[in-house]
């Protein structure tokens, strides 16, 4: 642990010398942390030093007591959850618990702080992390969207700017040329009113200039022609560039999703993900397509046009320029105020798509408890939200454009009005006048554009900006270059003092030790929630563990390719997900290349066979959304009948007959005898009885082993398993004689 690490915090002088005052001599530090809260109500700052020796708690005030509690009178330590904070809770022998609060906040820090205290009372290794993903920025202190996620005030606008362009490089020849098209159609657009110029100067007073009026007007169709041409083209070549790119960008936010580990989603809703790959890729669409290209073709015509304007009187083009530093300085104010509206703008959309997305996922239970009218008075909610803030960003910006055209409206004024005297005076000619004039508007359309682009921009920006923070999260280690190939598993796994919690400092699974040799069965058994399924997580790393080591084939899981480990582990899960493709495809999913041979054969095994050639399609019958058209049993059997031509070394049942009746059940069962042999097996079942024929039965409860047998020696023990087995025999006893009633 280093001295940038978060639970190592720098100690005000007066807290660090009645620390160092404390301390003998050899006695290590291994904590010092503040929380935000001086008590339950208010806001301040108090210190807690933990040192191999001792617990130490004072506030900043350098007038405040140190109260000091040895380790060895410490018996536990958990961090408990209240209403928009936390509390430190540290038990001590024949004292009251000691209690540090703090705001929410800093949940996550003290939920590990605790788990520190506790392994250093039970003399275990302190080992943390060396950063947590907190719910507000470091730098700026603002509360982030989201949880360890990217603070947008603090992202540069021009790295964003930045990395959007980087998705063109790939095109960089049809960009090149998209620039040139863009200037000289702007260098195009900026002749007409010189030519009218001289129609108005020189053509037309002229009683024989017939043919200089012709040249002129030749002139000025050539070039409409020219530029109609340089338009279309460069709009094609904008468009072919511009939807590469975010194809481009969709396809790498999609391949981040999909290597994402399970604790990136657990943190997040699927309707905010969604809105990523949908709205937010739509805004920085529109960027790249309509915005971007007009930024080059717009800079141009202004430069060119107060260039010229200048050249032909400096005097009537001071004027024209009058209204520009008030629409400059008026965008300027407005841009951080707009910067807010379009973020929270974001996440209110985010909140309504995952609102739409759970309403629709969820309908069978909302109409189950006739909740239609609640979810729609909730959507509205969140309706009115997104109205809400979308209306505030657009009234700053109607107020910016009002004003931004009352102010140009002045520049015209100006123009008519000492142009007009210079014309009297005969400084100015009538076709100067009205070169001017034109000039004038061809001037104040990209004006007006570039305060629309703020508007733009800063939605785009913030689509871009939750782009990449899913882009940037790490991954899971499939790339891991140094990790160790295992081409043909055996099967052998073990657990080493293992501990696991999705919250670090709340572990579900302490200290599991286990060994299962290749081809045994296992059984897994506990109450709900005891961390069964947990324990089959960390087999197939979807999580790591927090402490102590878990090893296939004698190597650590975090050590080996996580490709290879993960296609020699076969899962049916209690609730198994079908794609919306046909039966067939269903099957073959972890075998693409399989023959129907094979897939009937694997769902022969199954006993989903009969069922599948009752369909109207047979196996190419598409199975709807999940499985929707299927029966809970027949989802299962299909996702049995995946696992078997899956063939892997290890299978993992997660109660996968919980969804059949007892026939089919049996039915099952016996396939699954015959398709075990051989292989490393670790099953849960809901109906304890049918985990007899299992190698051992590994019964966990509060997260610990807490037996260890076969069905009959754990029956004769008359333990955990055996009161287990009785509640549930009594339970179904007093259900049958319901039903009897009935």
């Amino acid at each position: 642990m280093t001295a940038a690490s978060p639970f190592l915090q720098s100690l005000p002088e007066p807290v660090a010398a009645a620390v160092k005052a404390q301390l003998a001599d050899g006695e290590t530090v291994h904590l010092q942390v503040s929380t935000d809260l001086a008590g339950r109500e208010a806001y301040g700052e108090r210190w807690l030093v933990v040192t191999s020796q001792q617990l130490l708690l004072t506030d900043a005030d350098p007038t405040a007591p140190l109260m000091t509690v040895p380790v060895g009178q410490v018996t536990a330590a958990r961090a408990d959850a209240l209403v928009g904070g936390g509390r430190l809770e540290v038990d001590r022998r024949d004292a009251p618990p000691l209690h540090l609060y703090y705001t929410s906040s800093l949940g996550a820090k003290f939920a590990e702080v605790a788990g520190a205290i506790g392994r250093l009372v039970e003399q275990q290794d302190l080992s943390l992390p060396t950063e947590l993903e907190g719910n507000r920025c470091p730098r700026c202190r603002r509360m982030l969207p989201e949880r360890g996620g990217v603070c947008p005030a603090c992202i540069r606008k021009r790295d964003t700017m930045g990395r959007l362009l980087g998705y063109m490089r790939p095109y960089r020849q049809r960009v090149l040329l998209l620039v040139l098209l863009t200037v000289g159609a702007a260098l195009l657009s900026l002749v007409p009113p010189y030519l009218v110029k001289l129609i108005i100067d020189r053509a037309l007073p002229d009683r024989q200039g017939f043919g200089l009026l012709a040249q002129l007007v030749a002139a000025l169709a050539g070039l409409s022609a020219l530029s109609w041409g340089a338009e279309v083209t460069r709009r094609w070549l904008n468009t072919w560039v511009g939807f590469r790119a975010i194809e481009t960008l969709r396809v790498e936010l999609f391949r981040s999703l999909q290597f994402l580990p399970l604790r990136f989603y657990d943190r997040r809703k699927v309707g905010s993900l969604i809105s990523r790959m949908t709205n937010d890729s739509d805004l920085v669409e529109g960027f790249l397509l309509f915005d971007l290209p007009f930024v080059i073709s717009n800079s141009l015509m202004v430069v060119g046009i107060i260039g010229l304007l200048l050249s032909m009187n400096w005097q009537v083009t001071i004027y024209v320029l009058l209204p520009i530093p008030p629409i400059v300085i008026g965008g300027s104010l407005i841009w951080g105020r707009l910067q807010g509206s379009w973020r929270r703008w974001s996440s209110r959309w985010s909140r309504l798509s995952s609102h739409l997305n759970e309403s629709i996922t969820g309908i069978r239970v909302i109409k189950g408890f006739a909740q239609e009218e609640r979810e729609s008075q909730r959507f509205n909610e969140r309706n009115q939200a997104l109205r809400d803030v979308t209306v505030g960003a657009e009234r700053i910006w109607l107020a910016f454009f009002m004003v931004t055209n009352f102010f140009m409206s002045f520049g015209a004024f100006f123009v008519w009005y000492f142009g007009g005297r210079q014309v009297l005076q005969g400084t100015l000619s009538v076709g100067e006048l009205m070169a001017f004039v034109s000039y004038l508007w061809m001037l104040y359309g990209p004006l007006r554009w570039f305060g629309d682009f703020y508007s733009f921009m800063v939605r785009a920006f913030a689509g871009a900006e939750r782009i990449f923070e899913v882009i940037d999260a790490r991954p899971e280690p499939f790339a891991d270059a140094s990790a160790q190939p295992l081409p043909a598993m055996v099967g052998r796994v073990a657990f080493r003092r293992v501990t696991f919690g999705y919250d670090p400092g709340k572990p579900v699974l302490k200290d599991i030790d286990l060994a299962v040799e290749p081809g045994e069965m296992i059984g897994l058994v506990g109450r709900s929630g005891a961390g069964k399924s947990s324990l089959i997580k960390l087999i197939c790393r979807f999580y790591d563990a927090n402490r102590g080591a878990l090893l296939i084939d004698g190597v650590d899981i975090r050590h080996l390719r996580l490709e290879d480990l993960r296609r020699q582990i076969g899962m049916v899960a209690q609730e198994s997900f079908l794609f919306n493709d046909s039966i067939a495809a269903n099957i073959r999913y972890g075998q693409p290349a399989a023959t129907f041979d094979q897939v009937v054969a694997a769902a022969r095994a199954a006993n989903a066979h009969e069922f599948i050639i009752q369909k109207p399609d047979g196996y190419d019958m598409v199975v709807g959304e999940n499985g929707n058209r299927l029966s809970g049993g027949e989802k299962q059997r299909l996702a049995i009948a995946r696992a078997i031509l899956h063939d892997p070394r290890i299978l993992i049942f997660d109660e996968a007959t919980s969804s059949l009746d007892t026939q089919t059940e049996a039915r099952i069962q016996e396939a699954i005898r015959r398709l075990v042999a051989g292989r490393t097996t670790f099953a849960i079942a809901h109906r304890l009885s049918t985990l007899r024929h299992a190698d051992r039965l590994v019964v966990i409860d509060e997260g610990k082993i807490a037996e260890v047998g076969t069905h009959a020696e754990l029956m004769a023990r008359q333990g955990v398993f055996y009161r287990l087995v009785q509640t549930q025999q009594e339970t179904t006893a007093v259900m049958a004689t319901g039903a009897d009633e009935a």
